[in-house]
């Protein structure tokens, strides 16, 4: 599902979005996400949603040094990883943005322009490896178009898409 027009036909979009942070499962969650955008010939979409030190204000308002501050490390943290997971030159057009908090409302406003949805799961082992985090569980729920979930022990290149990719090049 990539979107519907009236008549219920499918609208590609050629994006690929993907949220991620600093965490392992946001790291391979980039890597699939780049590489599921290179075999489907789409634009990648990188959001990393800022977040507030301490929870939210009462009336959702943050004031503008604090603001200023989240939006600088949250862009520090988007060129970092990006240039981490994806050395320059990019195989594909790749979009860098900071979204506005929550996260989660970022991803699904952008889901609403992609073909696909890539977001980590909140895992850190046992148990906890086995739940999702609050913002892939909203993403899961109310995107509008596919997520797929990438947990931490899930990395690119055992995948039968990259097997196929590496038998086009």
């Amino acid at each position: 599902m990539t979107g519907t027009t009236g008549d219920n036909r499918t609208v590609a979009h050629g994006r690929v979005v993907v949220g991620v942070n600093d965490s392992p499962t946001g790291l391979a969650a980039l890597r699939f996400a780049a590489s599921e955008a290179a075999l489907r010939r789409a634009e990648l979409h990188v959001v990393c949603a800022w977040s507030i030190p301490g929870g939210h204000t009462a009336h959702g308002t943050v004031p503008g040094p604090l603001r200023d501050a989240c939006l600088d490390e949250a862009r520090e943290t988007l060129e970092r990883v990006a240039g981490e997971v994806m050395p320059p030159p990019p195989e594909v057009p790749c979009v860098l943005a900071v979204g506005e908090p929550p996260a989660a409302r970022a991803l699904i406003e952008a889901s609403n322009e992609a073909d696909l949805v890539v977001v980590g799961s909140r895992g850190r082992g046992s148990l906890a490896g086995l739940l999702l985090g609050s913002v892939c569980n909203e993403v899961v729920h109310h995107a509008h178009c596919p997520v797929v979930v990438v947990g931490p022990g899930d990395e690119v290149g055992n995948e039968p898409h990259d097997q196929q990719r590496e038998e086009q090049s």
